[in-house]
């Protein structure tokens, strides 16, 4: 141990002494670390921002959507309500925490300009965090809602601005419904899904079963249900719950889809490969410069050599000394990319670039520094093998007379 030790304090000496000549050939080094490092990261932070705008239109990874409708093509209200309960069954069976009933309806809707039919989409509470859906002013369901005397409403920014409103502070109602309808507040807005969207609104399941706010032309509809399951279980959920269900529902067409073919995962591995094949081309760069100047360093102290030879140095102490300079000054140039990553990553502006904050900001992903600290010392080492090796054939009384 304290033979590294004083190698390392050796080759931390050499490389104070030769810093001018090593200079330049690890700034390389610590631009191709900090690209390595950076890039790997941001390819991070991107995938996810990525992944989130899939799930507020597919769901959380990984969500199964169960869908049924009885084979003669005749619903009732009992029948709804023995799909409802087998959904349930099923939910308390399998411990699955997070899942929204969800049913897409329409409503006619008393604008200042006249009545509109709108999209209605009943959903439960959890849909808010299944989709991430996060409103730009207000706030979205909670499960009290349930049980409030009058419909609640989410709506988009289209529908805010028909009501003549640019915000809720005035507590905006609105009349939903044929002849007398049924007062409704807005509570939340979201943003359009695209410019010029139509207005839309979300509604509670539940309220809308209660007060009959969707277009009796429709007629009954079976809700369909979103489910967030573990990504390890998912397949197996995926068989097993349609046939839970066909047992509680004969005569039911039952259908589970998953969204786990998502998510951006092979964006993620072909933009870290290109990452690290352009910073592992920087890196051979810098090191090459390392490596002709480690030749040209060595090359002047062969008389340095020759004499710590004669006094006794081993071979291996010799090549280990000349090769942990390179590692070394590797090691420092790494440190500093990593930081330099570091800084510049900490400084994106998420919400320009992803045109909406992350909901789940990732944090710097230590591989990502652990990688290009490797590749950092790997370049030493290589660079460092060379040079090493002419030292410790030199010939004690040929270099002495050097």
């Amino acid at each position: 141990m304290s033979g590294l030790a004083g190698a390392l304090v050796e080759a931390w000496d050499e490389l104070r002494i030769h810093k001018l000549r090593v200079l330049l050939a690890l700034i390389g080094v610590a631009a191709a670390v900090t690209a390595i490092t950076g890039v790997t990261a941001a390819v991070q932070m991107l995938t996810q921002g990525m992944q989130e705008q899939v799930e507020r239109s597919n769901g959380r990874l990984v969500s199964l959507s169960l869908d049924a409708w009885p084979m003669d093509g005749a619903v009732d209200a009992d029948q709804i309500s023995t799909l409802e309960s087998a959904q349930q069954v099923v939910l308390e069976r399998y411990g699955i925490t997070y899942a929204s009933r969800r049913m897409w309806a329409q409503s006619d809707v008393r604008f200042t300009d006249g009545t509109q039919p709108v999209q209605m989409t009943a959903v439960d509470p959890a849909m808010g965090t299944l989709s991430r859906i996060v409103p730009e002013q207000g706030r979205w369901f909670t499960e009290a809602d349930a049980d409030s005397f009058a419909p609640l409403l989410v709506v988009n920014e289209s529908f805010l601005t028909r009501l003549g409103l640019s915000d809720l502070s005035s507590r905006p109602t609105v009349q939903i419904g044929a002849d007398e309808g049924v007062t409704a507040t807005v509570v939340g807005v979201i943003s359009d899904t695209w410019q010029g969207a139509s207005p839309e609104a979300y509604v509670l399941y539940d309220q809308t079963q209660r007060w009959a706010l969707t277009d009796a032309a429709y007629g009954l509809q079976p809700p369909g249900l979103m489910m967030w399951v573990p990504a390890d279980q998912a397949d197996g959920l995926r068989d097993v719950i349609p046939r839970d269900l066909r047992a509680s529902l004969p005569g039911w067409q039952i259908n589970v889809s998953s969204n786990a073919d998502g998510g951006g995962i092979g964006f993620d591995r072909a933009a870290r490969w290109v990452a690290l094949g352009v910073g592992g081309f920087a890196l051979l760069l810098g090191g090459l410069g390392l490596l002709n100047i480690s030749l040209v360093t060595v090359r002047h102290r062969i008389r340095e050599i020759g004499i710590r030879r004669s006094f006794g140095a081993t071979s291996a102490r010799v090549f280990f000394g000349v090769m942990l300079e390179s590692v070394v000054a590797t090691v420092v140039a790494g440190l500093i990319g990593v930081v330099l990553a570091v800084a510049v990553i900490k400084n994106i502006p998420i919400e320009r670039v992803f045109g909406t904050p992350l909901q789940d900001d990732p944090p710097f992903p230590v591989s990502a520094a652990l990688i290009g600290m490797a590749c950092a010392t790997g370049v030493g080492a290589l660079a460092g093998l060379i040079p090493a090796t002419v030292a410790v054939r030199v010939k004690v009384i040929d270099a002495i007379r050097y």
